[in-house]
């Protein structure tokens, strides 16, 4: 009998801390459970306040970004002449003088299209009157919004075609400013391949090597150097000035340092912007932005579910959306692009040709 008796209080109190385990599960669940809790309504959670932060705090550190992009890429320029030029003209003038013109070429591209991008509007519908190709009424700003028109919430305004709002140019990317948004980061990508390719033998001697800041840099005159340092006496009676190797030695290693830092700030800018620079050339062939990239993404899969083919209604091709978006009309050809060129985007930006328009008009032709 006794026996039974704690074999029966054993048996309560190892159920015991699984119940409260039970019960307390229960009541979490019960408390926070939500019928359209996904990973990604999970991760908006999390994310809120780096969301609130971007909002509040970007426009204000907009400037420095800018200032930052400025000073970085004077510094890596200014080192490129520095090393690079006494480098190459001591190997070859005329390759040098050939590397000079792409080498500048690149520069005055990538300088215009940075400056352009931070200085050009991007485009917003118009204030105080009608817009009759108004699709609907922005919450945020209550006024009309035409079509691919969306709110910027750190610039609080509606933009034109817009992509996204870019910290480094403190100016939202839309329908005026994309190409030039663009246009830099191919130049850039192309300018840090071109400093990578061209800069890899001095890179290589200087960390791996011999140091080719001791060939090609300090060739001076032995003799100024080494007056007032100490003697030494040679076999000969003759007295040797003994030379002071410090200086040499803690510049040289300045030199190998400031190699070492620009090819990693190149070799990090050439593989992030180059990424970023890859995915905008695939929806600009789609002829979407960043936002209907996903907004058509959504679609697509919506139109899935009722077995339907989703078809984005501003694709008119791979080679009509890229002249569409570099401009490439009107008789404007390469020299367009390849050239500094401050020409317009095709349209005002509040009405839009889409490919059903296209299909119809073709159809009436057909009818006729």
């Amino acid at each position: 009998m006794l026996l039974n008796f704690f074999k029966i209080i054993r048996v309560k109190i190892c159920r015991t801390p699984r119940r409260w385990y039970s019960n307390m599960k229960l009541t979490f669940h019960s408390l926070t459970h939500n019928h359209f809790m996904d990973q990604g309504y999970v991760a908006d959670t999390l994310m809120e306040p780096l969301f609130w932060f971007v909002e509040n705090f970007t426009k204000v550190l907009g400037p420095f970004f800018v200032l930052a992009v400025c000073a970085l890429t004077s510094f890596v320029v200014g080192v490129t002449y520095y090393l690079g030029l006494p480098y190459w003209w001591s190997a070859s003038p005329a390759a040098t003088v050939g590397l000079l013109i792409l080498g500048h070429w690149l520069l005055i591209n990538v300088v215009f299209n940075f400056y352009m991008a931070c200085v050009t509007s991007p485009g917003h519908p118009p204030q105080g009157q009608l817009i009759p190709e108004a699709v609907s009424i922005c919450k945020k700003c209550i006024s009309p919004k035409p079509p691919r028109t969306h709110h910027c919430s750190i610039c609080d305004r509606c933009v034109l075609k817009m992509d996204h709002h870019c910290p480094w140019l403190n100016n939202c990317v839309g329908h005026f400013n994309h190409r030039y948004f663009f246009m830099y980061m191919v130049y850039v990508v192309t300018g840090c391949l071109y400093i990578m390719v061209f800069g890899f033998s001095l890179a290589w001697d200087e960390v791996f090597g011999d140091g080719a800041y001791l060939q090609y840099v300090h060739e001076v005159d032995e003799e100024e150097v080494l007056i007032g340092h100490p003697r030494e006496r040679m076999q000969n009676g003759s007295f040797h000035p003994i030379p002071d190797l410090e200086p040499v030695i803690k510049t040289h290693a300045t030199y190998r340092s400031t190699v070492i830092f620009v090819g990693l700030v190149v070799g990090g800018v050439f593989v992030a912007l180059g990424t970023l620079a890859y995915w905008h050339a695939k929806i600009i062939s789609k002829g979407e932005t960043s936002i209907e990239y996903y907004i058509n993404k959504s679609e697509t899969k919506r139109y899935a579910e009722n077995g339907l083919i989703y078809q984005n209604p501003y694709d008119f091709g791979l080679l009509a959306n890229w002249k569409l978006f570099l401009g490439l009309t009107d008789g404007r050809g390469w020299r367009h692009i390849l050239l500094p060129s401050r020409h317009l985007p095709k349209g005002t930006g509040l009405s839009w040709e889409t490919t059903t328009f296209e299909i119809l008009q073709s159809d009436t032709a057909k009818e006729k």
